[in-house]
């Protein structure tokens, strides 16, 4: 039996134009074909044979047509993952050679969780310019929201907590540091605390600014309440920008909040936050370096992990 186009690899690239994979990606995103050809400058007529083209091209119907727009079919799910896939290696690929011309070596992407100290970040990613002429794209937000953008390859690996996702089988991780808990105040509120004995049920009573209780961190800290029978306290607000955190403690005597202790030394560098000096028996999953599995390996990516490997393991020795 001959291969039809959709089973010949050769005769799908020689059909699937890049206009295709536009047209799938924005007909899973608007579900109308009148909102697409609108959003993309062509007439409707145009917008309709081009998705007629794309269906003979796999052979099937990528889209249905229903009361409440243009639903994906399985066939269409897989087209529309595949076609954001092929848009943002295109775009990845456009970037790459635009640092290549300008005399860079390469262009790396990179998410890390907000509770990974700046001075870590700062020193990896001037070393990266300095040593090997990579230019950096840096993103902070929380592991999951982190995790799809390195599943939609939006970036090329994240720092973040590798157990706090389930882990897919195209993606590996690599154990860098462990983090312990400090408490932080304004100065002369933490210089109070650290002359008293450590209170959970009077800290509950407390004002307090923490992550959500459903992130790692926030499950930590309920748990040391829990653990001291004392009811966690209901935070001012919730949120893991350290310069909110900062902000907040610097301009009000009364906030507390708790942080991985290489942050709270960052915060009490840079924004003169006060540490209360108490030992808190707490564990977070550790700090992941996580990776696609490539077929072909990354070398910027690579030079970046070793280079994570050479600065956590001086802050490890720094800090005993």
């Amino acid at each position: 039996m001959p291969l039809t186009a959709f089973q010949s690899p050769n005769r799908l690239l020689a059909r699937l134009k890049p206009r295709h994979l536009t047209l799938i990606t924005q007909l899973a995103d608007l579900g109308s074909v009148t909102r697409v050809a609108r959003a993309l400058g062509i007439s409707q007529p145009a917008a309709t044979k081009a998705l007629a083209e794309v269906e003979d091209i796999f052979e099937g119907p990528l889209f249905l047509r229903s009361t409440t727009g243009m639903l994906p079919t399985p066939l269409g799910e897989l087209a529309i993952t595949r076609a954001h896939h092929m848009l943002q290696d295109l775009d990845h690929w456009s970037s790459d050679m635009a640092s290549l011309r300008s005399g860079r070596s390469a262009h790396l992407r990179i998410g890390a969780v907000p509770y990974v100290s700046g001075e870590l970040l700062t020193q990896a990613l001037v070393r990266m310019h300095a040593d090997d002429n990579v230019t950096i794209t840096l993103h902070r937000a929380t592991t999951d929201v982190l995790m799809k953008m390195l599943a939609g390859r939006e970036i090329d690996c994240v720092i973040g907590r590798a157990s706090a996702v389930v882990m897919a089988a195209d993606v590996e991780h690599e154990i860098l540091f462990t983090q312990r808990a400090a408490m932080i105040a304004h100065p002369r509120l933490a210089a109070r605390l650290g002359r008293r004995a450590l209170d959970w049920h009077a800290l509950a009573q407390m004002n307090w600014i923490l992550p959500s209780p459903t992130t790692p961190v926030g499950i930590m800290v309920t748990e040391l309440f829990t653990r001291a029978s004392a009811r966690p306290p209901l935070p001012m607000f919730e949120t893991y920008s350290v310069d909110v955190i900062a902000g907040a403690i610097r301009n009000d005597e009364s906030v507390l909040s708790i942080v991985p202790e290489d942050i709270a030394r960052d915060l009490q560098r840079t924004a003169g936050v006060g540490i209360v000096p108490w030992t808190m028996d707490w564990a977070l999953p550790p700090i992941s370096l996580i990776r696609r599995v490539r077929d072909a390996p990354l070398p910027a990516e690579d030079k970046f992990a070793v280079l994570l490997r050479e600065l956590c393991a001086a802050m490890r020795a720094r800090s005993g």
